[in-house]
C-alpha cells in the first residue's frame, strides 16, 4: 500500500487527479471483496498497462506473506478497478510462468524496487493481470 485510506479517499474523490501520479510512477485503486468479511477493501497500487489489460504486483515490499488483497482476489477474482476517472469491473488472475518474465520487466521499469523486494523473500512475487470484464 502507498498512503492507505487517505490515498484511496483523495484518489476516488478527485478521479485520480490526486494520487494517480505518485513518486514518479502511476497508481490505480483496486477493490477486492474480503475473503473473511465479505466487505469491500480498496488499495492504491502501482500499475502499468499491458495491451488491453492492466498489471499490478503483489509484493508487500518483499514480505514473506502475500498482501491481503492478493489472498482476497484469489478467493474472489472479480474486482473493481479505478484508473483516474475510469471505473470498471475486472477479472484478476496471476500471470502464468510463461507470461511473467515480460510482465515483470514491464513492472520493474515502472518501479525498480520490485527487483529488490523479490531478493528479500523466498516467496515468488506474483504479477496480477486485471482483465476488463
Amino acid at each position: 500500500m502507498l498512503f492507505g485510506k487517505e490515498h484511496v479517499k483523495r484518489y476516488v474523490e478527485t478521479d485520480g487527479e490526486e494520487g494517480h501520479d505518485w513518486e514518479g510512477t502511476t497508481t490505480l485503486i483496486l477493490t477486492t471483496t474480503g475473503r473473511k468479511t465479505g466487505q469491500s477493501r480498496s488499495n492504491p497500487l502501482i500499475y502499468q498497462r499491458y495491451g488491453d489489460d492492466v498489471l499490478v504486483v503483489a509484493s508487500k515490499g518483499g514480505d514473506d506473506q502475500p498482501p491481503a488483497w492478493y489472498l482476497n482476489l484469489q478467493a474472489e477474482p472479480e474486482v473493481q478497478v479505478q484508473v483516474k476517472g475510469d471505473r470498471y469491473t475486472a477479472r484478476a488472475r496471476t500471470a502464468t510462468p510463461e507470461e511473467k518474465p515480460e510482465m515483470w520487466r514491464t513492472m520493474t521499469a515502472a518501479w525498480p524496487a520490485y527487483d529488490e523486494y523479490q531478493q528479500k523473500t523466498d516467496r515468488e512475487i506474483p504479477v496480477i493481470v486485471l482483465e476488463r470484464v
